[in-house]
């Protein structure tokens, strides 16, 4: 392999294997940790349509990543079930080359008709972010009208399909869904079939109000599983994978936990995030990115494109979890809704 081409670690020893995709800023929830509405109202001004990144310039951008070691890619948004025949998008990134699985985050609303024709494009997995089985609670978190049983509804399809197992991401903020949640999410995961995640709450982003104190620590949450159902520690699937996994002793399947913040993972961080307008962001805690597109559109090659990524990831000493303080919440930072979890 000729020099300055191909896969190269960073400044910490961290190799590219992981591409997350937002497709789309814009999202019909309103969840309180992440597009609250006060900030997110009916005059916030979403990218333009000709500002988003084609499926045709996405799919390249893949490519050129894929050369660079990535193995793994997940759309997200703001919502990408918005984004028009998102199914098309699944099958250009997943005949890609060197990609070996296509993943999805998503918030459940679209679902249920969209979850087969991605299945049949490609598609190997699907999340789907749930904080709350509660009707109610539901409502408040995520701010919408639209009600939970269309999200539930969106699961079963995606069981369905065959995107199994389908993963539950649960947000666990103190004071809004620590108390009777965690157990129910738990135990509906065991009902289902599903891979409940737990993630402590972050400070993504400048609006979300995030305070140390809100944070439930992923150790409280794995106690309280384990008074339950007992639960054993499970080896990670592969190297630099976030979740801390833990299978039930009677067989019931197993949760995860992501401790971003009382257990930092930094240091076997693989992954590099595209916004949708094309700005590439080494850190979910990054405070600006490398502007992709204007090389796109601009007349670059593939290879200036792979030259550019490699130089930009074998510069990258990012490691804002190890390093939070009380202090760190207010530096400036790019929105979770605006590049993806």
């Amino acid at each position: 392999m000729r020099e300055g081409v191909g896969p190269a670690p960073d400044r910490f020893g961290r190799w590219l294997r992981d591409l997350r995709i937002s497709v789309t800023d814009r999202c019909n929830f309103r969840c309180r940790y992440c597009m609250p509405r006060e900030v997110f109202g009916a005059d916030h001004e979403f990218l333009d349509r000709a500002e988003l990144l084609t499926f045709e310039e996405i799919t390249r951008l893949v490519r050129v990543f894929a050369r660079l070691g990535v193995r793994k890619v997940r759309l997200t948004g703001g919502e990408p079930l918005l984004r028009r025949q998102i199914e098309h998008l699944v099958g250009m990134v997943a005949g890609v080359d060197g990609i070996e699985d296509v993943a999805l985050t998503t918030n459940g609303s679209l679902l249920a008709a969209k979850a087969a024709a991605l299945r049949d494009a490609g598609l190997s997995r699907v999340t789907v972010s749930l904080d709350s089985l509660d009707p109610d609670r539901f409502a408040r978190i995520s701010d919408t009208a639209v009600p939970l049983s269309r999200v539930l509804a969106g699961i079963e399809a995606a069981q369905r399909a065959g995107l199994a197992p389908v993963k539950i991401n649960a947000v666990v903020k103190r004071g809004m869904n620590d108390a009777d949640d965690v157990l129910e999410l738990a135990d509906f995961g065991r009902r289902r079939g599903l891979v409940v995640r737990f993630i402590e709450y972050m400070d993504v982003g400048t609006t979300n109000g995030w305070r140390m104190t809100d944070v439930v620590p992923a150790r409280e949450i794995v106690d309280r599983v384990h008074a339950r159902w007992p639960v054993e520690p499970v080896d990670p699937h592969y190297s630099g994978e976030v979740a801390e996994r833990y299978r039930y002793r009677d067989g019931g399947g197993e949760f995860g936990v992501i401790a971003s913040v009382t257990q930092p993972f930094c240091r076997t961080c693989t992954r590099a995030r595209l916004s949708a307008q094309g700005e590439l962001f080494t850190c979910l805690f990054a405070s600006r990115g490398h502007d992709l597109r204007a090389l796109l559109r601009g007349g670059a090659d593939d290879a200036r494109l792979e030259e550019g990524v490699r130089a930009l990831w074998r510069r990258r000493t990012d490691r804002y979890s190890e390093l939070r303080t009380s202090e760190t919440g207010d530096l400036p930072k790019v929105e979770m809704s605006y590049i993806g979890g």
